[in-house]
């Protein structure tokens, strides 16, 4: 894994002007860092949510049908252990990684295939350069069964340092994912080096089209929360600027903004999120909220900022480095 540093006074200098430049082009490098179509127009060809017949489902039952005896007690837990709901932006579910030789190499495989198929092809390639940054790749990372493949309540979970991928069948209805997910990446020397500084680009671009009422609004003078508040909090208002009060241009932004952060993964989990937030308004249900105590280079690029509402909440600490949260949930 690289070194981690802390930035010269130089390169600082230099960041704030290229992070100004890199705003002023961000909707053609975000555009090529998702593979997913429009999240608010959707797509009628995908499927709102998984099923034990998607890939990734389909490889993960044929992986647990592999395990041992001996494999199973290490790694396969009942669906109520409370590890399933444990969230954290660095932990092992288990003990035993991937990589190690507590697995087979057909399993392992079959491990590295299930990480493929719950993101899109661009998100799959972001994730292995995060991953191989962070901890050496994916070997370093850890599996998980809680319940078993085909049961009514089931999840698998993969876990390891900036990343939690989950995966449930559709067996937790309204649920995106099966529960939070965690993403990050432990670059620190700039943000514009982070793998995902291309969301902070298109979270900003809707920033830079408000208004001055608007961004007065929208820009909370306090730290961002805790990281032990990323769950849905149901609530009768919250802070923030409503997108319900923008125009169609800025919502056209908010929904190139939150395509950029699903379009990260497999398309059917995109769609089960455009079909929860529906339920309450899509885009309209959302608050943006930026926080103005983190502006790491004084240049008015927030690199701390949420997209909440009744039914979500995608938390983004960007500096010192990525920790980020995408919890949706009916």
């Amino acid at each position: 894994m690289k070194s981690i540093h802390q930035p010269s006074r130089e390169s600082v200098a230099k960041n704030a002007r290229t992070r100004r430049e890199f705003l002023g082009t961000a909707g053609a490098l975000a555009a090529t860092s998702v593979g997913a179509s429009s999240w608010l127009a959707g797509s009628g060809a995908v499927h709102a949510g998984p099923s034990f017949s998607s890939r990734a489902e389909t490889v993960i039952g044929e992986m647990y049908e592999s395990l041992t005896e001996n494999q199973r007690a290490a790694v396969c837990k009942s669906f109520n252990d409370p590890l399933r709901k444990h969230v954290n932006a660095n932990w092992h579910v288990v003990k035993a990684n991937i990589g190690s030789d507590f697995y087979s190499k057909s399993q392992q495989s079959m491990a590295l295939e299930i990480v493929k198929q719950l993101t899109s092809e661009s998100g799959h390639e972001t994730i292995l350069k995060q991953t191989e940054y962070d901890d050496g790749g994916l070997g370093s990372y850890s599996v998980a069964w809680f319940g078993k493949p085909g049961d009514a309540s089931f999840e698998w979970m993969l876990t390891g340092r900036h990343l939690t991928l989950r995966a449930d069948g559709n067996t937790q209805k309204k649920t995106v994912f099966g529960g939070p997910i965690v993403y990050g990446h432990g670059e620190e020397s700039s943000p514009e080096d982070n793998l995902f500084y291309f969301q902070t680009q298109k979270v900003n671009r809707v920033f830079a089209a408000l208004d001055p009422e608007q961004r007065k609004k929208a820009l909370l003078a306090i730290d961002i929360p805790d990281e032990s508040d990323v769950l849905v909090q149901a609530r009768d208002s919250y802070p923030g600027l409503s997108v319900s009060k923008l125009s169609d241009d800025q919502r056209q932004l908010v929904n190139e903004a939150l395509t950029s952060i699903l379009g990260v993964y497999r398309e059917e989990d995109a769609a089960e999120a455009k079909e929860i937030l529906d339920e309450v308004g899509g885009l309209n249900s959302l608050n943006l909220q930026f926080y103005a105590n983190d502006d790491l280079l004084s240049d008015g690029v927030w690199d701390m900022w949420r997209i909440v509402g009744q039914r979500a909440t995608i938390h983004f600490r960007g500096a010192p480095h990525v920790h980020a949260f995408i919890h949706i949930q009916g």
